[in-house]
C-alpha cells in the first residue's frame, strides 16, 4: 500500500531514492520545468549538455533516468518530458506524472518535483502519478512483480501547508482511488463479473450516508422495467438494477446519474464479429462510473443530493433472448420495437432514465459506452456530449478541470422522426441507417427524461485504452469519474 505525503522541501536536498523533475521545450531548448529549480542550480552549467547528450528535448511523455553521483541528495534523477513551456497545463502535468510513475524502477521512496504552483497543479501531480502507477494483478500468480510503485511517494509543493493545497491533494487521492476502482471492475473478466456480482461490488464498502437498493429480476418485473428484462432475458445470469442515494442535510439541488451496465455484450442475435467482442467485458463502464462518482461525492461531503441508477444485464443468446422485431414496454409505458439486439445499451438506459425522471431531479446525466458511431466520429480519446445547453455547458467546464475531453454533438431535428419511425410501436430503438448512429441513440434516450434538463456522455471511445499513455494505463481507463465529481462540485 503506497503512502502519499505532501511536503515543502527542496528536491535537490531530499534523500528519496528517486526524484522526478519535468523537462519543457522552450525557445532556448530543453530546460527543467517549475519545481526543478533547485536541481537545475545543483547541476549548473552541466545541465544543458547533459540533456543534449541524453537526447531529452522536453517532448511529452519521454523519460530518462540519471544516476546523480552525489550532485543532489537523491541517488537517482528521473526526467519526464512535459511539452511546450507555454502550454504547461494541469492536464500536461497529470500526463507527465503518469508517465513518470511507470519509468521509475523499484524504489522505497520517490519525490515528485513536478510543477505544483497551485492547488490544481498539486492535484494533477498526485492524481497523475497514482493513476499512472495503476496495475491490475488480480489474476497473476506473483502480483507483487506487476507493480513497481514505491511504498512512499512525496509530492513537493511550496504551498504544502496551505489549506486549499491540502484539500486539493486529498481530493485528488479520492478521485484517483475511485477511478482505479472503475478500472478494476472494467478489467475483471465477465465470467467473474456478471450482474449479480457487479451489484455486490457496487454496494460493498459504500461511505456513510449513501443508501443502496438492489433490484433482482422479480423486482424489475414488478417495476415494469421491460428494457432491462429484455436485454437480460437471454442470459443464465439474470439482470439487476442498483440504486444509490446521497442526500445530505440541507441540499437544495438534486442530480440523477445514470450509467449503462452491460457486463458482457455478444450482440445477441445481431451477433458481433469476433474481433469486436474481445473488449465487451468493458460495456459496464458507465454503470461503474456513476457508482464511483456518487461514492466520491459522499466522501467529499458535497452538499448536493445525488441519485445513481445502474441497470445491469448480460446480453447473450439463448431460447429466451430478445429477437429482432420484438416489442417491449419500458418503465414509462412507452412501447419500443427492438430492431438491432446489439443496440442493447439504450434499452437498459431507457428504464433507468424514466425512473430517474420520476423523482424530478434538477438535472439528469447519463454516461454509457453506447455507440461505435461516436468512436468513428471522435476517436478513442474524446467522448461525445449531447443534451440541454445548461447541462452540457456545466459538463464541459467540469471535463476541462478533470482533463477528460468532451466534444459537443447535436441532435438534428430529423432524428426525432427516425426514432418515431416504427410501424408497430411508439418508438424504434434503431433504424438501420448508417449515418449519425450516435445522434440517433441520444435522440432515443431523450424520449425518456420527461423534459428534465439532461446531458448524455457517450464514452465508447475513451473508456478503454489499447496501450498506456501518460496517466492512462492499458485496459479500462475510468474515464468520466473525475468529470462527474467536478460537475457536481460545480453545482455545490
Amino acid at each position: 500500500m503506497t503512502s502519499y505525503l505532501l511536503r515543502a522541501a527542496s528536491p535537490a536536498k531530499t534523500k528519496a531514492d528517486a526524484v522526478v523533475v519535468g523537462v519543457v521545450k522552450s525557445d532556448k531548448g530543453a530546460r527543467l520545468a517549475p519545481g526543478g529549480e533547485d536541481v537545475a542550480a545543483a547541476y549548473g552549467r552541466k545541465l544543458a549538455p547533459l540533456l543534449s547528450t541524453l537526447g531529452i528535448a522536453g517532448k511529452a511523455g519521454e523519460t530518462a533516468k540519471i544516476p546523480t553521483a552525489g550532485t543532489i541528495g537523491s541517488p537517482l534523477l528521473v526526467l519526464v518530458g512535459m511539452g511546450a513551456e507555454d502550454a504547461l497545463t494541469p492536464d500536461a502535468v497529470r500526463r507527465a506524472a503518469g508517465a513518470a510513475a511507470r519509468a521509475i524502477p523499484n524504489a522505497a521512496t520517490v519525490a515528485l518535483a513536478l510543477p505544483a504552483t497551485s492547488p490544481a497543479f498539486v492535484a494533477a501531480v498526485t492524481e497523475g502519478h497514482l493513476l499512472g502507477a495503476y496495475t491490475f494483478d488480480r489474476y497473476r500468480k506473483d502480483s507483487a512483480a506487476a507493480s513497481t510503485e514505491a511504498p512512499e511517494v512525496i509530492v513537493l509543493a511550496a504551498g504544502a501547508r496551505q489549506k486549499e493545497t491540502v484539500a486539493a491533494f486529498d481530493k485528488a487521492q479520492l478521485v484517483a482511488a475511485a477511478t482505479a476502482w472503475v478500472r478494476d471492475q472494467v478489467n475483471t473478466p465477465a465470467n467473474d463479473l456478471f450482474p449479480a456480482t457487479l451489484a455486490e461490488a457496487m454496494v460493498d464498502g459504500l461511505p456513510d450516508g449513501v443508501t443502496a437498493e438492489v433490484w433482482d429480476e422479480e423486482r424489475l418485473r414488478a417495476e415494469r422495467c421491460g428494457g432491462v428484462l429484455a436485454v437480460g432475458g437471454g442470459s443464465a445470469n439474470p439482470p439487476r438494477l442498483v440504486k444509490l442515494t446521497w442526500s445530505p442535510e440541507g441540499a437544495t439541488t438534486h442530480v440523477a446519474l445514470v450509467g449503462k451496465g452491460i457486463t458482457f455484450d455478444t450482440g445477441g442475435y445481431w451477433i458481433k464479429p469476433s474481433s469486436s467482442m474481445t473488449t465487451m467485458k468493458s460495456d459496464m463502464a458507465g454503470a461503474a462510473t456513476v457508482v464511483a462518482a456518487i461514492a466520491t461525492i459522499a466522501r467529499l461531503g458535497l452538499p448536493v443530493r445525488v441519485t445513481a441508477w445502474a441497470p445491469l444485464a448480460e446480453n447473450m443468446i439463448s431460447g429466451s433472448a430478445m429477437r429482432p422485431g420484438d416489442v417491449m414496454t419500458a418503465r414509462n409505458g412507452t412501447t419500443v420495437e427492438i430492431i438491432n439486439t446489439d443496440a442493447e445499451g439504450r434499452l437498459v438506459l431507457c428504464d433507468a432514465l424514466a425512473l430517474a425522471a420520476e423523482e424530478e431531479p434538477d438535472a439528469i446525466v447519463d454516461i454509457a459506452t453506447l455507440t461505435g458511431a461516436m468512436v468513428m466520429a471522435l476517436g478513442d480519446r474524446i467522448a461525445g456530449v449531447i443534451g440541454d445547453d445548461s447541462v452540457v455547458g456545466d459538463l464541459t467546464a467540469a471535463s476541462e478541470l478533470a482533463g477528460e475531453p468532451l466534444w459537443r454533438m447535436p441532435i438534428p431535428e430529423e432524428m426525432s422522426g427516425r426514432v418515431h419511425s416504427s410501424k408497430v410501436a411508439d418508438l424504434a430503438h434503431y433504424d438501420g441507417v448508417r449515418w449519425g448512429g450516435g445522434l440517433f441513440a441520444a435522440a432515443y434516450l431523450r424520449e425518456f427524461v420527461d423534459g428534465r434538463p439532461w446531458g448524455h456522455l457517450d464514452i465508447a471511445g475513451p473508456s478503454w485504452a489499447s496501450a498506456p499513455s501518460g496517466h492512462i494505463t492499458a485496459g479500462g481507463t475510468g474515464f468520466g469519474v473525475s468529470t462527474l465529481v467536478e460537475y457536481v462540485a460545480g453545482l455545490a
